[in-house]
């Protein structure tokens, strides 16, 4: 009888230390629980008897509405996920492995959050439970969508640096013959109207390659020091000229310069406001504002800290629906019948270029609300030049390196229209020889035109090391329609002295050389 009364009182010490120890490890495991940042929380039978802080902040509930009988563990799952979180439970209770899965919890306020959860079969309280651990992956999923929307950038970048040389070759034969065309027409001619009308389609066309050209490696901004509200002026009220949407402008007092390409950020703000226009097919007004502002570190996970010019873009129209907010950035996406799907991709590829970032808030019914974060230069602003559209007849001798016929027969067509002499090539190695005979022949080239690339032998980007040992003050001009290199952007450093993209118009050329070897004179 004593042996049995030892035994029993054995029994009962071993299950109180038991107990203890299950009471410590039971509270160790709430104290680090919680201090993690993740949501943690234990089922037992359906009903939720553990939830941490981080856990009620997030969602919005109290400990005790969660530990309620009533309280629906469902509550917490988005509709959509919760037939395959109660399958998973299922599976834990039948002593499967279950592998941590994505889902969406749904707060108070009925918003969803991505999240991971990984669950655990476990004891507590002496019952089987299930541990459950919510990581956020809010962030992480606008990480992926934006590495996504960059992605589908660059596919559209390989495209347009594919094609864009070529249809500019034929833009440069198209729009230069148009121009000469209409050179000689005179204005009171019947003809003129349809020349201007020709030009003015082969000019949309250009902008159009501009647009695809964007997207590519070989938009690089051509930056320069702007006031960026006369450059948002004068976008609006170019693009709402004849529209029955007005603009009102608000801007801060001393606010910041920005150093931006100035012809990519008016290209931005015009996409914006056109949608904006199209937005209100009533008519109605155009909400402005240019503001400075600081951003923190951390602020806009996009940005890094420092002085923004916060541009915003307001319409009060028919607002974007929330399942297309997500697309409205991806190339060729449009509800327009006769849109082309471009306007807000190469908005967003040339903030992007320019270091800038954009935001994006809609309502239905009520209207849209763009944000440009451009940032601040410290840098003085440059003085604006004003160029007259005039065609300067002048004497001399210009050497043009191009492999297309069509693009040559033009060029010819135009320098002697404005007084030059002209001799062609039409590989580098040909241009070199050209330009070094002329030079021993005392008989020199006043400017070289280069096209940047020609396909299976030496271009203009080879070229010019040459020509520089031969001449260091050979006056070379580099003409492109596409260029995955920067040469464009920034042509001096490479030894070129001016730069006139393709296509282009008698105009453009003229002015181009009459800078140029004016500035020699």
């Amino acid at each position: 009888m004593f042996a049995a009364n030892e035994r029993l009182q054995r029994e009962i010490i071993e299950h109180k230390q038991a107990e203890e120890v299950l009471r410590e490890s039971e509270e160790k495991f709430r104290s680090l629980a919680e201090q993690l940042p993740n949501m943690i929380f234990i089922n037992k039978k359906g009903k939720i008897v553990y939830v941490n802080r981080i856990c009620e902040e997030i969602m919005g509930y109290k400990k005790e509405e969660f530990y309620s009988p009533d309280f629906d563990f469902l509550n917490l799952i988005a509709p959509e996920f919760s037939d395959m979180v109660k399958e998973n439970f299922i599976k834990h209770l039948e002593g499967k492995e279950v592998p941590p899965y994505e889902y969406a919890v749904l707060t108070r306020e009925g918003k969803e959050i991505d999240a991971i959860l990984t669950t655990k079969l476990i004891r507590f309280e002496g019952e089987i439970a299930i541990l459950g651990i919510i990581t956020d992956i809010t962030e992480r999923k606008k990480i992926e969508e934006e590495l996504s929307k960059t992605e589908k950038l660059d596919s559209v970048g390989i495209l347009a640096g594919g094609i864009a040389h070529d249809f500019n070759n034929l833009l440069t034969a198209i729009l230069g013959n148009i121009s000469l065309a209409k050179h000689i027409t005179s204005p009171e001619d019947s003809v003129y109207e349809r020349l201007a009308e020709a030009e003015n389609a082969s000019l949309r066309a250009k902008d159009l390659t501009k647009q695809l050209l964007t997207f590519s490696t070989g938009g690089v901004p051509v930056k320069r020091v702007v006031p960026i509200s006369e450059l948002v002026m004068e976008s609006a009220n170019f693009v709402l000229r004849g529209s029955d949407v007005k603009c009102e402008f608000f801007v801060s007092d001393d606010l910041w310069p920005v150093e931006v390409d100035e012809g990519q950020i008016s290209q931005a703000f015009q996409n914006i406001i056109i949608n904006a226009d199209h937005a209100m097919p009533e008519g109605g007004t155009i909400h402005v504002s240019c503001k400075n502002v600081n951003i923190g570190e951390d602020e806009i996970k996009s940005l890094k800290s420092g002085k923004y010019v916060m541009i915003s873009i307001k319409d009060h129209g028919v607002g974007i629906p929330m399942e297309n907010l997500e697309k409205i950035f991806d190339p060729f996406f449009t509800t327009k019948e006769k849109g082309s799907g471009l306007g807000l991709a190469t908005t967003y590829s040339i903030i992007k270029k320019n270091v800038g970032y954009i935001t994006v808030e809609s309502d239905v019914g009520v209207g849209t609300t763009f944000h440009l974060y451009l940032p601040a230069s410290q840098k003085k602003l440059s003085k604006k030049e004003k160029r007259e559209k005039r065609i300067d007849v002048r004497k001399g001798k210009i050497l043009v390196l191009d492999d297309e016929e069509m693009v040559r027969l033009v060029a010819r067509t135009m320098l002697k229209r404005i007084g030059y002499e002209v001799a062609f090539a039409i590989e580098g190695s040909e241009a070199i020889e050209l330009y070094k005979k002329a030079m021993d022949l005392n008989q020199p080239f006043d400017a070289v035109i280069m096209d940047l690339t020609i396909p299976g032998g030496i271009g203009g980007k080879e070229a010019i090391k040459k020509l520089l040992e031969i001449d260091p003050e050979v006056k070379a001009i580099v003409s492109s329609g596409y260029s995955n290199d920067p040469i464009m952007a920034d042509f001096k450093k490479y030894g070129f002295c001016g730069v006139v993209a393709k296509p282009y118009t008698l105009e453009e050329l003229s002015q181009v050389l009459h800078s140029l070897i004016k500035g020699s004179e």
